[in-house]
């Protein structure tokens, strides 16, 4: 049986008790993420699945009216399935006409599902899913509508030839890389942030969180971050592009740690710019192995061509993840 609760509702899910190996809910989470609606599945008096939906505020999609199923739990094949027709049911009703997950609520917060897996243990900040996952929105009538891949460089020492010219003109330009500033953490997040949300405009499904959301996805991991692995670039004292890389701590589980996570690369959109982020990848790479770590991977790329050109010259992909839709 599925019960679909308002925003306005989520207090009473207190009282239905999840059923063993369900993940607790986090009715704050639903909150601030703003979706429109949760739903669950119960069975012999307990919740066997669960997902929120969004329908008013959805990312953009050329010719269709998309709504969003996220905030994803399930245990079973029959209870994820019986979750994703009530949710694809539900943004029908709402006007819908494709509806996209997982994804919780935008991309800039969890989304996708790991397709293939390969031989490398979970990353640091990676998303992750059982494996089952994906043949059980197939099973629901879902397929994929964008593909993503993350790839490793464990040659540290391969070079870019391009790099050296790129670096030269952008100094001509007035362009210049410097570490994070750790003792200024919060307001170097905004100058980052005032990059990413221009450079990510032309993402697939891109859009807008505040900066308040953004700061309060990056504070928790202060204490992680290296500075050397932070470059950002500025040309008259104003952030026009930055990198981001953080150590594998999900590495610390099983011992040392030999690999730094490329996580983010953005640059504002411009001919001025060209082949910034190329400089960047390869100055994060640099300081990698000047810091002794031993491997780079460069994390969740849409398979685009750009991400390929960034990525292409040092690594090969390990893994890879879609994002599923299904017409309503």
């Amino acid at each position: 049986m599925v019960k679909i609760f308002s925003i306005a509702e989520l207090d009473e899910l207190g009282g239905l008790p999840p059923a063993p190996r369900m993940p607790p809910f986090n009715p704050g989470q639903c909150r601030a993420h703003g979706c429109d609606a949760h739903l669950v599945v119960l069975r012999d008096g307990g919740v066997v699945a669960r997902s929120s939906v969004w329908w008013r505020e959805r990312p953009p999609l050329s010719g269709h009216t998309l709504g969003v199923i996220g905030h994803l739990a399930a245990l079973d094949p029959s209870s994820s399935v019986e979750l994703l027709e009530a949710a694809s049911r539900q943004l029908a009703d709402h006007g819908c006409s494709l509806a996209v997950g997982p994804m919780d609520g935008n991309t800039w917060r969890r989304y996708r599902l790991v397709t293939e897996r390969g031989l490398e243990p979970p990353f640091f900040m990676e998303p992750d899913n059982p494996d089952q996952w994906p043949a059980w929105f197939a099973a629901a009538g879902f397929s994929p509508l964008a593909n993503y891949f993350s790839a490793m460089n464990d040659d540290l020492s391969l070079e870019d030839p391009r790099i050296p010219r790129a670096e030269e003109r952008l100094r001509q330009q007035g362009v210049r890389l410097r570490p994070l500033q750790p003792e200024r953490f919060v307001e170097e997040l905004r100058r980052i942030y005032a990059v990413a949300r221009v450079s990510f405009q032309a993402n697939f499904l891109y859009t807008p969180i505040t900066e308040a959301e953004f700061l309060a996805q990056y504070e928790p991991v202060q204490a992680c971050v290296k500075s050397e692995l932070v470059l950002l670039a500025e040309c008259d004292d104003q952030p026009v592009g930055f990198v981001f890389g953080i150590p594998d701590l999900a590495q610390s589980r099983r011992g040392a740690i030999d690999t730094v996570v490329l996580k983010t690369v953005a640059v504002l959109p411009g001919r001025a710019n060209a082949g910034l982020g190329n400089v960047l990848v390869a100055r994060c790479q640099q300081a990698a192995r000047a810091l002794g770590y031993r491997r780079v991977i460069h994390a969740l790329m849409h398979e685009s061509n750009n991400s390929l050109n960034l990525s292409g010259h040092y690594a090969k992909p390990f893994r890879r993840y879609a994002l599923f839709a299904r017409p309503l």
